[in-house]
């Protein structure tokens, strides 16, 4: 996949979340992609960057997460492959990205 906007759509895909994409969102934020997924368009989607939304995608979709010392990898529980990320330097890094990966491939291969 081409970037943190193609994964971020495919991972929204599968969870079936609707938005609008945005760069840069919130002045704190500036060049991060988001979904806009509420009406007044306070609040974004972005499980690159919020564990909590990273948790409940990899609850949604029923993920098997393993982390260990070198990084973390997760997949769909009845998939065969593992989207693994190093853990340096970030290990909470290393799962969301992980996670959304893994959501990614799940929404890569719907129609």
């Amino acid at each position: 996949m081409s970037g943190d906007r193609e994964l971020l759509e495919l991972a929204a895909k599968a969870a079936g979340i609707e938005g609008t994409w945005f760069a840069g969102y919130l002045a704190t934020h500036p060049g991060h992609f988001g979904v806009n997924i509420s009406p007044a368009g306070h609040d974004v989607w972005d499980p690159l960057n919020d564990d909590g939304e990273a948790l409940r995608l990899a609850v949604k979709l029923q993920l098997s997460i393993r982390i260990d010392s070198i990084g973390t990898a997760a997949r769909q529980n009845d998939g065969d492959e593992w989207q693994g990320v190093m853990s340096n330097p970030d290990p909470a890094v290393a799962t969301r990205r992980a996670i959304v990966r893994a959501a990614a491939e799940i929404g890569k291969a719907m129609p």
